[in-house]
């Protein structure tokens, strides 16, 4: 075994130290850094838990220059994925995120299926949800969740 953390996401954003710290706000630890022969940071690597958060810059990185790449720099990025984290207290990740520029999305709530959340958008264009099982979640919480949505 490495100690390589097991699930990986990378995010591509203008500003990789602005990033970095943003989500070390969020709980995460940078391990790592790489800057380009300028000095500017162009990679920055955290981990919070099983997670790891490559975060590259949208420029200067030495990536291909193909049709994908292409689309990333064109944006918008994080289009249609949404970063689940559990925390211990969603309303404070809020206002942290709230404090850093972040848009607010869904405000806390608790769902039917037996957890409080919160979703917010990052500067960077990346949706997050933050999310704790509230005590004593139903048994069947898929079926919860369609009678929530569904009646």
């Amino acid at each position: 075994m490495t100690g390589e953390a097991p699930f990986r996401v990378g995010l591509r954003v203008e500003d990789v130290s602005a990033a970095a710290a943003l989500y070390e706000g969020l709980g995460f630890e940078q391990t790592g850094t790489l800057s380009s022969p300028d000095g500017r940071t162009i990679m920055a690597i955290l981990r919070r838990g099983d997670l790891q958060v490559l975060v590259d810059a949208l420029t200067g990185m030495p990536f291909p220059d193909s049709e994908r790449e292409r689309g990333t720099l064109a944006g918008p990025r994080g289009l249609g994925v949404v970063i689940g984290v559990a925390v211990d207290d969603v309303g404070a990740v809020v206002d942290y995120c709230r404090s850093a520029g972040c848009e607010i999305a869904t405000d806390p709530v608790d769902a039917p299926w037996g957890e409080r959340y919160a979703e917010v958008v990052d500067p960077y264009g990346y949706a997050w949800k933050f999310f704790q099982v509230l005590p004593d979640p139903p048994h069947d919480s898929l079926g919860s969740a369609y009678d929530g949505w569904f009646g």
